[in-house]
């Protein structure tokens, strides 16, 4: 009876201690499957992300080593070597007989017109609007145009497009200049009379006396506070097939309109037009 007694006593006492260590020991209770889980409370892919955060663009008036500013590009001599770094506002067409092309060029502080740059049509093919450049060549001047001439030419890493400038108030001005090669607008202009090879008064030329035919240049002249300007549609960088060519075929004499374009220098301001629209 007492052995039994003993055995019944041991069983109880082993049953206490399983029940009593079973909390203790059982990890279903403390499962750190959410609580110490790191998958989301440590997870850095939102929280830690610095892609977009702290991803802040370029500087795009900053230059690398070597490289002009506008100021001091603006300040060498002519026919000096100048190397710069810019955005393609826009390009002529690449000429395949050359190997070459021209092209628009700004920064935040200026405009560069490069004349013909030597590149393939695989590079030339890049140039998309905004892309960023190391351009290598000569200061020159032609007609009062400054030029950068026998370029070479470097792709970068980087992306700008300047905002359009509005230098109406500029037309017969010293300052005009100043802003040579840059996009511009021109508002409220009045679409003033070309005379033709006939004696005919037209709304615009084919070529700058009228001898062109169509693909040519067109040039028109506008007028403003009583001064009459020549602008153009430069066919090397809008054909006869965009939209601005058929909208100056379209022009009347004393239409008002608004006008885009690059403000090229020919003896004097010759806007090269990208846009001509009803003024508003």
């Amino acid at each position: 009876m007492k052995k039994l007694l003993v055995l019944f006593m041991t069983i109880v006492l082993c049953a206490s201690l399983f029940v009593a260590c079973s909390p203790a020991n059982d990890t279903t209770v403390d499962d750190t499957t959410v609580a110490d889980d790191t998958t989301v409370a440590d997870d850095t892919t939102v929280a830690d992300d610095t892609t977009v955060a702290n991803d802040e663009p370029a500087d795009p008036a900053a230059k690398s080593e070597g490289v002009m500013t506008y100021a001091e590009y603006v300040a060498a001599e002519m026919d000096a070597e100048v190397v710069i770094e810019a955005y393609v506002q826009a390009k002529q067409i690449w000429n395949a007989d050359y190997q070459n092309g021209s092209l628009y060029l700004a920064d935040p502080d200026g405009a560069y017109f490069v004349y013909r740059i030597a590149c393939g049509d695989e590079t030339y093919n890049k140039l998309d609007k905004g892309t960023k450049v190391k351009v290598t060549g000569y200061k020159s001047a032609w007609a009062g145009e400054v030029e950068i001439t026998d370029a070479t030419i470097e792709i970068l890493e980087g992306n700008w497009t300047a905002e359009i400038k509005d230098v109406t108030s500029l037309l017969g001005s010293d300052d005009l200049i100043n802003n040579q090669n840059q996009f511009v607008a021109f508002k409220g202009m009045t679409v003033a009379a070309s005379t033709d090879a006939n004696g005919n008064e037209v709304a615009f030329l084919y070529g700058w006396d009228g001898s062109g035919v169509e693909g040519s240049d067109l040039y028109f002249n506008v007028s403003i506070n009583d001064n009459t300007y020549n602008f153009v549609v430069e066919s090397d960088l809008c054909d006869s097939s965009s939209d601005v060519y058929a909208a100056v075929k379209a022009l009347n004499i004393g239409d008002k309109i608004d006008l885009e374009g690059f403000l090229y220098w020919y003896e004097g301001a010759n806007p090269h037009i990208t846009a001509v629209s009803a003024a508003k």
